[in-house]
């Protein structure tokens, strides 16, 4: 399991926004296209090879978290962290429109924050209670070192095709 600490060259939500707001504002709307965070998380199986699943990704205005389920996602994401998100897709006349990220994931073992995007996940959804099982999932980050954003058309100063984002290499001295 990686800590967030040790995650060389990789970027927050924040970070990134900081750094690109027109890109992460289109990317957040995005995956936030029809109202929650839906999309397609990419994660390694034991054997080396992809595996993808649903997930529906929650953002704050600096971080982006995800609630995990125990199962296979969970014990790829524990056991080799690194990740791709890709947005859902979106209907014509958008329909290249697409966001995508890679980089790593942390688990977050802090209750309060756990407890804070738990609040978050059933606002979104106009949800007042949890269903049995909700405590049993596990709160991870994603950080970042490159993103893809696709555009149909071009929007907000961006051109249509391909707009990609790479985190700076800082070296120390």
């Amino acid at each position: 399991m990686q800590r967030l600490s040790t995650l060389p060259h990789m970027a927050t939500w924040g970070e990134f926004h900081s750094a690109r707001p027109d890109i992460a504002d289109i990317g957040r709307g995005l995956l936030y296209n029809f109202g929650i965070g839906l999309g397609f998380l990419a994660t390694v199986r034991p054997d080396g090879g992809p595996r993808v699943h649903p997930i529906c990704p929650i953002l704050t205005d600096d971080h982006l978290y995800a609630l995990i389920v125990p199962g296979p996602k969970l014990n790829d994401l524990r056991r080799d962290g690194r990740i791709a998100l890709h947005s859902e897709t979106v209907p014509p006349p958008h329909q290249d429109d697409a966001f995508y990220l890679s980089g790593m994931a942390a688990e977050v073992n802090e209750n309060g924050t756990w407890e804070q995007i738990a609040k978050q996940f059933l606002a979104e959804r106009d949800l007042g209670a949890r269903w049995p099982g909700f405590e049993a999932q596990v709160l991870f980050e994603f950080v970042f070192d490159r993103c893809l954003l696709t555009l149909t058309e071009p929007r907000e100063g961006l051109p249509a095709g391909h707009t990609v984002w790479r985190q700076q290499q800082t070296t120390s001295a």
